[in-house]
């Protein structure tokens, strides 16, 4: 399946889409939980891949927050994800730097737009000299709704003074999905840890193995 038209600017999402950091969420989480309760599911946390912090923290309150506060939750999780990512810089989804040079090659603008916080993305990024590729980042706090609501892409694409229907918005999860096909951006999901249903691959353009199979549809689609 091709692209519909040439996209004038890419929005990446960063957790799952652009970087390998989910895993190391779930990992952080399943150790806090451990640490903590036995009564807390480890596997919350895939719940709620694409959420802003303040949803999290809220789906956490309704699920657990009679067991462990979210307070004492979510201190926890944040240290353990400080001890696993300080060791080593995150990984980057395969084909991301082939994509990256791609698009600078072709002069075409790149956007982050995440649900996480500011120095959540400083620490993906800081291991990587990759900061240059992008125009905007669009964290949490530079909108008032977060995913799935539309407003993160709506923001990204109008910094990068386009409409939404100009870009081409990158995402692994549903709920990232439903917040890129919302905005009206050509929505391309490269699934991570949920898979793409029958609804996700109707709001896309695509559902791509990788972000090598994205390369190469973005490469077709300025040839056309």
């Amino acid at each position: 399946m091709a692209l519909p038209r040439p996209p004038r600017a890419v929005i990446f999402d960063m957790d799952g889409t652009l970087f390998d950091s989910e895993k190391l969420y779930a990992e952080a989480f399943a150790c806090a939980a451990a640490a903590i309760s036995p009564e807390v599911d480890p596997g919350f946390i895939y719940r709620t891949i694409g959420l802003p912090r303040p949803a999290t923290v809220a789906l956490y309150e309704r699920s657990f927050g009679h067991v462990v506060p979210a307070g004492t939750m979510f201190a926890a999780y944040d240290a353990e994800c400080e001890r696993l990512m300080a060791s080593a810089p995150v990984a980057l989804k395969p084909g991301a730097l082939e994509l990256l040079g791609t698009l600078q090659a072709q002069a075409i603008p790149c956007a982050i737009a995440t649900s996480s916080l500011p120095r959540d993305v400083e620490r993906n990024f800081a291991g990587h000299d990759l900061l240059h590729h992008f125009a905007e980042i669009v964290a949490h706090g530079d909108y008032t709704a977060g995913k799935p609501d539309p407003e993160p892409f709506t923001v990204a694409s109008g910094r990068l003074g386009l409409a939404p229907a100009e870009c081409l918005a990158l995402e692994d999860s549903p709920n990232g999905v439903l917040s890129a096909s919302a905005a009206g951006t050509m929505t391309v999901m490269v699934p991570d840890h949920h898979p793409a249903t029958d609804e996700h691959r109707q709001l896309c353009c695509h559902v791509a193995q990788d972000l090598h199979e994205v390369e190469r549809l973005v490469v077709e689609a300025l040839r056309s």
